[in-house]
């Protein structure tokens, strides 16, 4: 016995077919039950059960014996193929209507292009860059060169050179008397020369000066015990028991350790008792010894009184921890 089914439906049933009317019945036949299985790419399976006796009898059936079938609901097939085939349709209108341009070197390689070394797709020639699908030439002027970046002009100009409003190179002016720079973007003044907006004139150098390379000044500096002056170098003054300082800017000279500058003169340090000489700039050029503190131009010893210590100075003191000062004395603290 054949049967058709639709493959689609992922169920199982069981049919039971009695035994057709018009057929003579036979004693003592056995119930067949012949079945149905497909294979495995199908979700059905029918079992076809033919109890003849019972079916020429007309003995009622079982409950597990009533046909059963379930299935989807199968209006909803129709449907299901009906979104599919008008998607497939959509997408074959929408790649005819909007066709895919290359437009980052993906596509078929087209002129002046060759494949990637790395990845899929392709990248234009030297001297060449993506539009579209193509590859089109830069248009390069003179004295120029391509750069193989895909951003900007795509081109540079030349060492020497400057590029005007974006389409042509120029020729950097260089002076007499000057040089290109290395970078190529500009110009210095030879040695002996100094820039005056955009020339390059000699410089005028005094005696006891040499030259510089600061182009910007004057291009000259005195040399060591004479100051600039009135585009001069005269010498400099320096009292007894000082020296120079050899400093651009500030002091010119100043005095020898022990002594102390007074308006053009270096006096010597008054050192008192239980003091030392220091190095500082400003004050009176000593300090008292640990232990001491300073009371005008003397050194004292520190009263130290209980529960205190001398701090980093080592000229003045402070409570322990745990008390404060009242009245040059450490109490507890509250």
């Amino acid at each position: 016995m054949t049967c058709s089914t639709r493959p689609t439906i992922s169920q199982e049933f069981s049919i039971e077919v009695a035994e057709n009317e018009g057929m003579p019945s036979r004693s003592g036949s056995k119930d067949v039950s012949p079945s149905i299985s497909l294979n495995e790419g199908v979700t059905e399976t029918l079992t076809l059960g033919l109890p003849k006796t019972r079916a020429a009898t007309n003995e009622p059936r079982s409950a597990e014996e009533m046909p059963s079938i379930q299935h989807k609901d199968p209006t909803t097939r129709p449907i299901a193929r009906l979104i599919a085939r008008m998607t497939v349709a959509a997408g074959l209108i929408a790649s005819m209507a909007f066709p895919v341009f290359a437009q980052d070197g993906t596509g078929p390689i087209p002129q002046n292009a060759q494949s990637r070394s790395y990845g899929e797709g392709w990248n234009c020639d030297f001297g060449y860059r993506v539009d579209g699908a193509e590859c089109l030439a830069l248009d390069i002027p003179e004295n120029a060169f391509a750069t193989g970046r895909s951003y900007g002009l795509g081109w540079e100009c030349g060492r020497g050179y400057a590029a005007v409003e974006g389409s042509s190179c120029a020729a950097i002016p260089v002076p007499d008397n000057a040089f290109l720079r290395s970078s190529g973007y500009g110009w210095q003044c030879d040695r002996g020369y100094r820039k005056d907006r955009e020339n390059c004139v000699l410089i005028d150098l005094p005696d006891k000066a040499y030259l510089t390379d600061d182009g910007s000044g004057s291009g000259w500096t005195c040399e060591r015990g004479f100051a600039a002056s009135s585009g001069a170098c005269v010498p400099i003054a320096v009292p007894e028991n000082g020296y120079l300082t050899n400093a651009e800017y500030g002091y010119e000279w100043t005095c020898e350790r022990g002594f102390f500058k007074i308006d053009s003169r270096c006096d010597p340090v008054v050192l008192p008792a239980n003091a030392f000489l220091v190095s500082e700039s400003y004050g009176p050029a000593w300090r008292c010894e640990r232990g001491f503190e300073k009371s005008e131009n003397a050194c004292f010893p520190i009263d130290l009184p209980a529960n205190a210590h001398l701090d980093r100075s080592g000229n003045t003191w402070r409570c322990n921890p745990g008390f404060r000062s009242s009245d040059g004395a450490c109490v507890l603290g509250r």
